[in-house]
């Protein structure tokens, strides 16, 4: 892992920003006080109280009422614990300055609220304001890439798509000159036209209801089945609570795919593909996983999962902070969990 990826899951550098206010006021003010002890509790103790204050605001606060627009208990809830922790800070800092201060707590209470609570308020403020416009910032960075890439998709589509009505009249041509008492055969091409039909129109709207998606997964199965003997065991269960939901199109295939091209040829036991479909706690999940060589684990390695990759960027964009893609590679096995959030 790299220095930055270390500090920025670590937070490192928000240590850094706190030290550095620290050292900045206790560097103003330490000569306000009889000693430097007291001056160091006292900044301590004011530092503590606005990284705490900032960090509910920013982390709690923010995003679960600002963000969906419950403004009357964000702002009762803002100010509530601006007002608690000032007074609280007051309160400890006048136990810590004794003998030095005696003066009963709420004594000379405006100026008290003056000099803590404004203070206070507006520091926090400025973090909050900080928080709101890198968030702004980082939205608008994302639609922008939704936006390109999606425009760039779209152009290679174009580009790339034949004329459908010409390719379906000629699937109905074919479907026709298969004899009738050749059922497998016309099925098979059945599910061809499906696949073909659900790519070409089915797919052009930002999302798709989960049960197309669903089906568009088995007839690729059944079609992928086909190449394979006995000895492939496929296994592909959709529970019946995925149902009544939109996902984004053609999302979850690349893994499929996945585990067909990289499938172990075992001669001497069952070479696998274990596909489940879930949906609990508001939550849909999809495991894919497949038997694989020890060489199919350092072919994917080798590779990069060009596929893979397309998908985790395609999540981090389409779904920023709710999903979950767990990824397993070993010898024997490569496994996929995925979790969407669906609330």
């Amino acid at each position: 892992m790299h220095l930055r990826d270390t500090i920025i899951k670590w937070k490192l550098h928000h240590l850094v920003i706190w030290m550095v206010v620290f050292g900045g006021w206790f560097f103003f003010r330490y000569q306000d006080f009889p000693n430097l002890n007291v001056a160091f509790k006292e900044v301590a103790v004011k530092v503590a109280t606005l990284a705490i204050l900032v960090y509910l605001s920013n982390y709690w606060l923010v995003p679960r009422f600002l963000y969906r627009k419950k403004y009357v208990t964000f702002a009762l809830l803002y100010l509530g614990l601006i007002f608690a922790f000032g007074m609280g800070k007051v309160y400890v800092n006048a136990l810590m300055l004794r003998p030095y201060f005696d003066e009963p707590l709420f004594s000379e209470f405006k100026a008290r609220f003056y000099d803590n609570i404004i203070p206070l308020f507006l520091l926090v403020s400025t973090g909050v304001a900080a928080k709101v416009m890198t968030d702004f910032i980082i939205a608008q960075r994302r639609l922008a890439e939704i936006s390109k890439e999606k425009a760039e998709a779209e152009l290679k589509f174009l580009k790339s798509q034949i004329n459908p009505h010409f390719l379906f009249n000629s699937i109905n041509s074919i479907y026709f000159l298969i004899d009738k008492n050749n059922p497998e055969a016309r099925q098979t091409l059945l599910q061809f036209s499906q696949l073909l039909r659900y790519q070409l129109y089915d797919c052009n709207g930002d999302s798709i209801p989960i049960e197309k998606e669903m089906s568009y997964l088995k007839d690729y199965v059944e079609l992928q089945q086909l190449r394979r003997d006995k000895q492939y065991q496929v296994n592909l269960r959709v529970d019946e609570s995925v149902r009544n939901f939109n996902v984004v199109p053609l999302l979850f295939i690349p893994f499929v795919e996945n585990a067909f091209k990289h499938i172990s040829h075992f001669t001497h036991k069952p070479n696998t593909i274990d596909i489940l479909a879930s949906r609990e706690n508001g939550s849909f999940n999809l495991q894919v996983r497949n038997t694989q060589e020890k060489n199919g684990a350092a072919a994917i390695r080798e590779a990069g999962g060009i596929g893979l990759a397309n998908v985790k960027r395609r999540l981090e964009l389409l779904y920023p902070g709710k999903h979950d893609l767990k990824i397993d590679n070993t010898e024997e096995e490569f496994s996929v969990h995925l979790q969407l959030d669906l609330s």
